[in-house]
């Protein structure tokens, strides 16, 4: 009996690792790029100590305004688990429980698939329960006055001299 309970345990514990991966797995490559984006952030800071893992979406939109590019925003969380920072194989990392979320919000352009440079991804993290309205708020209008543009005038908006 007492090994059974504990094969079950056992398989709890794999499916849900295994269903934290399988979350990151269903995103669309280019949301992919936001939350790699951010882990690589998070985990070059010193007072993380846990490995985290994409836990699910809260929102996500893109503008394609044509030519390959495009304009991303995703609000997601992610969840630490009982791995230390820098696990590379994360499919045997279960969730921690005691540990608040932290709520993420990436913007950043991509052209032909990959992010640009310019201008400079933003990305804003915080736990769960810091998180205020003003916060989101100022998230969004960042996002939205970034400044993105599709470039200048292109030969097709401009006139000939003489006509």
């Amino acid at each position: 009996m007492a090994a059974a309970l504990l094969w079950l345990l056992a398989a709890g514990t794999l499916l849900v690792s295994a269903g934290a991966n399988e979350a990151y797995d269903l995103l669309h490559e280019t949301y992919k790029k936001g939350v790699d984006l951010t882990l690589e952030q998070l985990n070059s800071h010193v007072g993380i100590n846990h490995h985290f893992i994409f836990f699910k979406s809260l929102s996500k939109s893109d503008i394609q305004p044509g030519y390959d590019v495009a304009y991303i925003y995703h609000n997601f969380v992610l969840k630490a688990t009982k791995c230390s920072k820098g696990t590379v194989d994360t499919s045997n990392c279960p969730f921690r429980n005691d540990r608040p979320l932290i709520d993420c919000a990436v913007c950043y352009k991509t052209y032909d698939g990959v992010v640009e440079a310019a201008p400079k991804p933003y990305i804003h993290c915080i736990h769960r329960p810091a998180l205020t309205e003003v916060m989101k708020t100022a998230r969004t209008n960042h996002c939205n006055e970034m400044g993105y543009s599709s470039g200048a005038p292109t030969l097709l908006a401009s006139k000939a001299k003489g006509a």
